[in-house]
């Protein structure tokens, strides 16, 4: 049987203290008491898995995570609604760790930074019908400014929706060639969640 998805994430963290505190009182997730000396363990508010996030406090509290070195890119975090994406905006800006935002036409994205600078994405998917309009839209996918491009043999595909509508209900003028184009992984930090339909 092939893997079904993500289960959890385990990050070193410079100080379990701060970072549980970041992850409970910012994103919402709920800590768990089966931790252990060093080491948090934590749920997301609409999980009933044994543990979403774990974080292990450092032993080299000192040597920073740096972003762009070969290692974990960012983990992207899932809501289940536009509105509580942008609530979710609001939170990370006023704990000062957004970064950017971005329109991936299948997915609005919002970046952040916790306490030691991991990158992590929260997203809510856009609804099948509306992908074909909304990537019919797009002049192209976003990618991230500083890595190489993917080529289209490599690039994940979504496939289209059955008879796609936009948002409002009308329907899109989309077609399969338009829908089935590539979706960049990463994302423009011009692009803000409230252009978002």
């Amino acid at each position: 049987m092939p893997i079904q998805r993500l289960n959890h994430a385990v990050l070193f963290v410079s100080d379990l203290a701060r970072s549980t505190a970041f992850y409970r009182d910012v994103l919402g997730f709920r800590p768990l008491p089966q931790g252990f000396a060093g080491a948090a363990f934590l749920q997301a508010a609409g999980s009933a898995n044994d543990h979403d996030l774990g974080l292990f406090q450092s032993p080299e509290p000192g040597a920073g995570h740096r972003t762009g070195r070969v290692g974990l890119y960012h983990l992207a975090w899932e809501v289940d609604t536009l509105a509580e994406l942008r609530r979710m905006r609001t939170r990370l800006s006023e704990a000062g760790a957004l970064t950017g935002a971005s329109n991936h036409a299948s997915t609005k994205a919002l970046y952040a930074r916790d306490p030691d600078g991991i990158e992590f994405e929260v997203c809510w998917l856009v609804p099948d019908r509306a992908v074909a309009g909304e990537l019919s839209a797009m002049t192209s996918p976003t990618r991230p400014s500083t890595s190489t491009p993917r080529s289209p043999s490599t690039a994940r595909r979504r496939p289209a929706a059955p008879a796609p509508t936009t948002p409002s209900g009308s329907r899109s003028s989309a077609g399969a060639p338009e829908a089935s184009r590539t979706r960049g992984e990463r994302h423009d930090r011009s692009v803000s969640v409230t252009d978002a339909r």
